[in-house]
């Protein structure tokens, strides 16, 4: 099994993660087997002389055991114990302070975001599912009930305490929840793009299986009437719906267009350079919110394939007087291969990437709700993209073939759970909600409790 050591550029790319977590210049040193925090600058040190090899393994069967931090005399973000990846028991007390100039920190916490933020533990796999993609009931984190727990984001919080006690007068830089909306365009219509034989099929479903006359009578008219934009009575138009949803509550919403067809079986039936579509993107952006990429199915791990893509939107979006300082993706069925996705998706020139959520179960797959640079352990390089990890999906939660939650009760209770969860911590609760997944009452009131709370 190959192992993916932290080296000199990793410990650069950590101390880059403490500075955009915590402020201040820190600087990582490793002497002997240990690791040495200092503030530039400042006398002291933090030790951390615990350091556990098995971070460096791309695997899930870590050992696993629980810290009660209010008992050691610390802070628990979230309450109750913590969990602690890599080790099956802790040395009491563990944190201690030093007589002289610091303290030590008994577990490997800057082992642990290695681990967790690079995703190690998805390198090589090849227990995956039938879309190629690692499943969250593959985790170290499902397996031992951490996945719903930002386990990255408590652990810096209690290095942050520590932080606080070695340099009292240090000031640590603050962070506020934030509520991230994102719109993943498989079918902006219904009925407007695709075969005719694809058309008959949509309607049939309209009269035979959903017995909806209605939309059955109403299909031929839809699609006759949107040759330059959506129709009004579309099911999948929800668009000026979701800005309206999004602009009440202040926020901005972000949608992905798919831009290439890749595989025909699972990528999209529209063209982005449609008038349809065109003025589309000419609404999303006049009303201030943002567009972004979606890349095609078979785009993960192909470098030319993607970045023509997304070549195709800027140029779609050059042609339509439309400029934005920054364009993010994410990847179709979250498909991903790490590190290959990363380095792909820097190739085409994204500014950030949301893939990073699983299909099967909403949570917290880096162990952060915190936007953070990319890094790739194989080639140990610090990337020009960042990371923006995707905590709920609504089909993740909905579906019978993930959660499967009911939509009256259960699924209301884990959206919100979840949103509260990136509140306390003061991070980012990031949410796909497709489009064409707002048709109905109850889908919309859903939407609108999590967006309202």
């Amino acid at each position: 099994m190959n192992t993916y050591a932290i080296s000199e550029t990793g410990l650069n790319w950590l101390e880059l993660i403490l500075t955009e977590r915590f402020g201040n210049e820190w600087i990582l040193r490793r002497v002997s087997k240990t690791l040495i925090l200092s503030l530039k600058g400042a006398e002291g040190y933090i030790i951390f002389d615990q350091l556990e090899e098995c971070f460096t393994h791309p695997r899930s069967d870590l050992d696993f055991c629980l810290w009660d931090a209010e008992s050691d005399g610390w802070q628990s973000i979230l309450g109750g114990s913590m969990p602690a990846p890599g080790v099956r028991e802790l040395i009491a007390p563990l944190i201690s302070k030093e007589q002289k100039a610091g303290y030590v920190i008994h577990y490997d916490i800057l082992g642990l975001i290695y681990w967790m933020l690079a995703r190690i533990e998805e390198v090589d796999r090849s227990d995956l599912d039938a879309h190629g993609r690692f499943p969250a009931t593959s985790s170290h984190a499902y397996r031992f009930d951490y996945l719903e727990r930002p386990v990255i984001d408590e652990w810096l919080h209690v290095l942050g305490q520590v932080i606080e006690r070695q340099w009292p007068t240090i000031e640590l830089k603050r962070h506020n929840f934030k509520l991230m909306i994102s719109h993943d365009v498989d079918h902006p219509s219904r009925y407007c793009f695709g075969s005719l034989a694809k058309f008959a099929r949509r309607m049939a479903g309209d009269l035979l299986r959903r017995r909806d006359l209605h939309s059955f009578l109403m299909a031929p008219f839809i699609r006759l009437r949107s040759k330059t934009k959506l129709h009004p009575s579309d099911p999948y138009h929800t668009f000026d719906w979701i800005m309206d949803q999004s602009e009440q509550h202040g926020l901005t919403s972000t949608f992905y267009f798919i831009c290439g067809r890749t595989n025909p079986r699972f990528d999209a039936d529209y063209d982005i350079g449609n008038p349809v579509l065109r003025n589309l993107l000419c609404q999303i952006h006049a009303r201030g919110h943002e567009i972004g990429l979606h890349p095609s199915y078979n785009t993960y791990r192909h470098p030319a394939a993607l970045k023509a893509e997304a070549d195709r939107l800027r140029r779609v979006c050059r042609d339509e007087e439309i400029y934005q300082a920054k364009w993010g993706g994410r990847m179709h069925y979250l498909r991903w291969e790490q590190p290959t996705t990363l380095r792909v998706l820097e190739a085409a020139g994204i500014s950030y990437d949301s893939t990073l959520g699983y299909a099967d179960h909403a949570g917290f797959r880096c162990g952060t709700c915190f936007d953070y640079p990319a890094f790739d352990p194989v080639a140990s390089r610090i990337l020009r993209l960042r990371i923006r990890p995707l905590v709920a999906m609504e089909q993740s939660v909905l579906s019978a073939t993930y959660m499967g939650l009911d939509i009256e009760k259960a699924a209301s209770a884990k959206f919100l759970e979840l949103r509260e969860t990136c509140r306390k911590v003061g991070g980012n609760f990031t949410l796909l909600w497709h489009n064409s997944e707002l048709s109905q009452r109850n889908e919309r009131e859903l939407y609108r409790s999590i967006l309202g709370l």
